[in-house]
């Protein structure tokens, strides 16, 4: 695969993970020559830009908007490459031919985009990273639905959604119809002409922009079999504050009609089994053993966290839907400490 590739990461006072972010694709055994780093940063205070200078980073660019979302679209808008890697800066790819194998499928000019089929941790990574990791999501709500997207530890599946694939050398070709898989962010890769296609300014919503490609029949998605490490919280306090940042999001920007992936389509029988869940707690358990069962050795005591991350997402989005149900007008979360604790 020649085509030039454009790396986007989208930046906000991310010191504490960029410089490892940044050293795993410089080390990738791919020609230099053949991709680009293209930073987009929200206004860091701390030292995130001296670490992408010193990493001799391609292009940085302002993201005045200020969310991930909003990121995505400025890095793309500055960059060139006929692919575009979406990874954020606390992805860490987790092998020196991960660019390779993720590219490989463009071989096929029938497949519009490809993503890791799992995500992986190392054994120093916070516990909840590794838990989050055999999890396969980072909500909890996920899987009740069956809408994941990476391989799930409870379920032994990369999805529960009946998607139609086909077997290829290294990676599995998804036909994407009525059921689309949360698909499109951490270390998802695409081609930059489904943009003329899809809705992508002034924020790009990942699973918005996959799902609207595939209707508008761009093609279809390969599933590589290759991992990628997402960092997503060290601490409990961080995952809640995120838990929090997505639902309020997610109503201010529904509420303003500027998402089109269909969740109103999604099976709400899900919704209502994760609150049944959380309240009986024994299905909870249960999972939980499933978890402990399936989880890499060194991981199995990791279902200790099952439990209390689903009771926080019950708490937390249960207060987001009783706003809404008030009439409070949902306001997009602040990211003006993001990131600072």
């Amino acid at each position: 695969m020649h085509a030039m590739i454009s790396i986007v990461i989208p930046t906000l006072n991310s010191e504490k993970t960029l410089g490892e972010c940044l050293d795993a694709i410089l080390s990738q055994d791919f020609p230099r020559s053949g991709y680009e780093i293209v930073i987009a940063d929200a206004g860091s205070s701390d030292s995130t830009m001296e670490i992408a200078r010193a990493k001799g980073v391609d292009v940085v660019c302002e993201n005045p908007l200020k969310t991930g979302e909003a990121g995505k679209t400025a890095g793309i808008l500055a960059s060139k490459g006929d692919l575009i890697a979406l990874v954020d800066s606390d992805n860490i790819l987790p092998d020196k031919n991960w660019l390779s194998k993720m590219t490989a499928p463009f071989e096929d000019d029938g497949i519009f985009a490809t993503e890791p089929i799992r995500y992986s941790a190392r054994a120093t990574d916070p516990a909840l990273t590794r838990y989050f990791a055999e999890l396969g999501m980072n909500d909890p709500v996920c899987l009740f639905v069956g809408n994941y997207d990476r391989h799930c530890a409870v379920t032994g599946r990369w999805t529960g959604l009946d998607v139609p694939a086909e077997r290829k050398d290294g990676y599995l070709k998804l036909t994407l119809k009525d059921k689309i898989p949360t698909i499109g962010a951490n270390g998802f890769i695409f081609r930059r002409r489904i943009l003329d296609h899809v809705a992508w300014k002034p924020y790009f919503f990942d699973i918005d922009v996959a799902a609207s490609a595939a209707a508008a029949g761009c093609g279809a998605v390969a599933k590589v079999d290759t991992s990628i490490v997402h960092l997503y919280c060290a601490r409990f306090a961080d995952f809640a504050r995120k838990q929090r940042r997505r639902i309020r999001d997610f109503l201010f920007f529904a509420k303003a009609k500027e998402r089109t992936y269909p969740w109103t389509s999604q099976r709400k029988g899900g919704v209502a089994l994760f609150v049944l869940a959380s309240v009986l707690v024994l299905p909870l358990v249960v999972q939980a053993a499933l978890f402990a069962f399936r989880a890499q050795k060194g991981n199995k005591s990791l279902a200790l966290w099952h439990i209390p991350v689903c009771y926080a997402t019950l708490w937390i989005y249960g207060l987001g839907v009783l706003s809404k149900l008030a009439g409070i007008k949902p306001k997009m979360a602040d990211r003006s400490a993001w990131q600072k604790s």
